[in-house]
């Protein structure tokens, strides 16, 4: 595996390989890694791309500067990890380097997609993830971009600023990858004590109890306070638990209201803040398109 740090070199290698015509799939990473992470890369190469991962603790979208200095930095495991997938090419770059003194930086309008859920909690998060997201996708300039829908909302905001953006990279949504238990892989696990490694599996349970309950005639109200019920007794702090409109992620009053829905939810497990999702109606969206 290759590894950059600095960009003229990094594109240099990167137009070599097109000129092979090779195709790039690109999985940005704040590092970390951990299992799913492996998953977009091994889907990368399935779909015969050649595999461009990054790793860069973006500070654009950390709200709480308390988060950004707690957040896992592993570079050593990261590259281990990367390697024994099979990854192509690695780019880690300072902040430095992705924000040069002289960048032009772009604005978008994503309406109520950000702030709703995530971005009623962490607001500049999606001004964050767009920024630097959109910056990547200029350097690499790649195919396909493969992102997990753990980070649900998320994945809506890049899908939008790639249609804001008229570009050609077609977004590849991939699933959730999780613990034996259930628990959705993040970095920020690592970060769980063991006692709230213990109860943290509840999310999960929630989320499937929650999706069982939405064909049993019960109302999305009715199942959101079964769920916050359900997560603090189990000693968790639920920060918003929302069934959605899966392409809109506005709360729905009735089932019918919309073609798929999906329930997200952010939980404290002590001190650490954790997503995860679940399609309550419909089917997931395998691949979602930039434009």
């Amino acid at each position: 595996m290759f590894v950059f740090k600095k960009i003229k070199p990094f594109q240099s290698f990167l137009s070599a390989v097109r000129r092979q015509h090779r195709s790039l799939g690109f999985i940005p990473t704040m590092g970390a890694l951990h299992r799913g992470h492996q998953v977009l890369v091994e889907q990368a190469a399935r779909a015969g791309d050649f595999t461009v991962c990054s790793v860069f603790v973006n500070p654009t979208q950390f709200n709480d500067p308390r988060d950004l200095e707690k957040y896992p930095r592993t570079p050593e495991k990261d590259i281990e990890m990367l390697t024994v997938v099979g990854c192509n090419v690695l780019f880690i770059p300072s902040a430095e380097e992705i924000y040069p003194p002289d960048l032009v930086q772009r604005h978008f309008d994503f309406g109520r997609l950000e702030t709703v859920m995530e971005g009623a909690f962490r607001p500049g998060h999606f001004a964050g993830v767009a920024q630097v997201v959109s910056r990547l996708l200029e350097i690499i300039q790649p195919a396909r971009l493969y992102m997990g829908q753990k980070d649900f909302q998320q994945v809506a905001i890049v899908q939008k600023m790639l249609q804001q953006l008229h570009s050609p990279v077609e977004l590849v949504r991939c699933p959730t990858v999780r613990e034996p238990d259930g628990l959705a892989m993040s970095s920020r696990n690592m970060r769980l004590t063991a006692g709230f490694r213990e109860k943290a599996p509840a999310i999960y349970q929630t989320l499937l109890q929650t999706k069982q309950l939405s064909g049993n005639g019960h109302s999305p109200q009715e199942i959101q306070q079964l769920a916050l019920t359900k997560l603090r007794e189990n000693g968790l702090k639920p920060e918003y638990f929302e069934i959605v409109d899966s392409e809109t992620l506005l709360p729905i009053e009735r089932f019918n209201d919309a073609k798929n829905a999906v329930a997200c939810t952010a939980v404290w497990a002590g001190e650490v803040r954790l997503i995860d999702n679940i399609q309550v109606k419909g089917q997931w969206v395998d691949r979602l398109m930039g434009e």
